[in-house]
């Protein structure tokens, strides 16, 4: 087998942990040799895919197969419930919540829409502050009774408190809450779903998991190595939960922490989750934007232009390997747990009314869509 992110381990290299991805793509079509990532050291990758094309499938193989790896602890983001199939290796699915101080209290005051350089947002980063600064647990009740308190113009502390109560309202702050190295303490994977959780809410679950992960892995207080797996990535840049991604891209192999982040606009990645990845998974792209930003990871050990090879078949990628400095073709192999990414149909909804339920069309056959 050829593996993706790893260079010559010489007789060991066989029993190294590997994620089995897929098989080579000839150029007639038919299947090659297996190909398998890398799931020794920890990885920087993207997923890259056009909405259909096999973006979503994808993170789920890789998920199924570091449920198989020794040594790590896969934790999927799943902002669009995509991803509950997983629970047939043995991974559990949950309504993340997260302590109040897992958000530090300089990102508070953005993550409720607030400017933090006066007023509301001034009285919400003091008390965040203040609150966080002793031992023991602090809930955002806690937050609104030292709001209550602040030594502020009172349309400042009510404002702030009503901004605290739409935190509440989110269900995403428990001062009960697990730490977040629950999440990646055995080898099934953890999927987060995030579908129908209000945006602010997403972006401040995503961040605190992130960097807490990073943390106990530098604390050494999670033995495993975890892989962060994000679908729709490009929602959780440029909000509250980018600095703990960037973290994760530039800094987060060193203590052990893999980040794969995977979207259908990659255009809207900042060129970071590019420039830093190690491996690349492109499925097919048609926007002009997208296609630039695949651009971007082309290096001098590459023949041709990126853009020309993307495949054009639903489960094909062209994958890039920074590790081994080649690219190649690969064919997604087919999932073991049930992928929920397909969209519905109308036809299927009307399936037993009028006399077209008498001649249904044949089954799509099963793969990556």
């Amino acid at each position: 087998m050829h593996v993706l992110g790893r260079e010559a381990d010489g007789d060991r290299a066989a029993s190294l942990p590997t994620v089995r991805l897929g098989s080579f793509l000839a150029r007639d079509g038919t299947a090659g040799a297996p190909v398998g990532v890398d799931a020794d050291r920890p990885h920087a990758g993207v997923v890259f895919g056009k909405r259909g094309t096999g973006k979503s499938y994808t993170l789920g193989v890789l998920a199924e197969g570091l449920a198989d790896a020794s040594g790590v602890s896969p934790v999927v983001v799943d902002p669009m419930g995509v991803f509950e199939g997983l629970r047939a290796v043995g991974g559990p699915t949950v309504e993340p919540s997260i302590r109040p101080d897992a958000v530090p209290a300089s990102a508070w005051p953005d993550l409720l829409g607030l400017d933090p350089t006066g007023g509301p947002g001034g009285v919400v980063w003091r008390a965040v502050a203040d609150a966080t600064a002793g031992a023991g647990t602090v809930s955002v009740a806690d937050l609104r009774d030292r709001v209550a308190e602040a030594d502020a113009p009172e349309s400042a502390r009510l404002a702030a408190a009503n901004h605290l109560r739409l935190a509440a309202s989110w269900g995403a702050f428990d001062a009960e809450a697990p730490p977040i190295t629950a999440l990646a303490t055995d080898g099934t994977p953890t999927v987060l779903d995030l579908a129908g959780v209000p945006e602010a809410a997403a972006a401040a679950v995503v961040r605190a998991v992130a960097r807490g992960l990073y943390d106990a892995r530098i604390g050494g207080d999670l033995d495993r190595l975890p892989w962060l797996l994000v679908d729709e990535a490009h929602a959780f840049f440029g909000g509250v939960a980018d600095p703990a991604l960037r973290t994760l891209l530039t800094r987060g192999r060193a203590p052990g922490v893999s980040l794969v982040c995977a979207t259908q606009r990659p255009g809207a990645l900042p060129s970071v989750a590019v420039s830093q990845s190690d491996l690349l998974v492109c499925h097919r792209l048609t926007a002009e934007r997208d296609v630039a930003r695949l651009t971007e990871a082309e290096a001098t050990y590459l023949a041709g232009g990126l853009a020309e090879r993307l495949p054009t078949g639903t489960g094909e990628a062209l994958v890039v390997d920074d590790a081994t400095e080649t690219s190649h073709t690969v064919r997604v192999r087919e999932r073991r747990t049930p992928h929920g990414g397909g969209s519905p149909r109308a036809s299927d909804a009307g399936a037993s009314d009028g006399p077209a339920a008498d001649a249904p069309d044949a089954p799509e056959p099963e793969g990556p869509r």
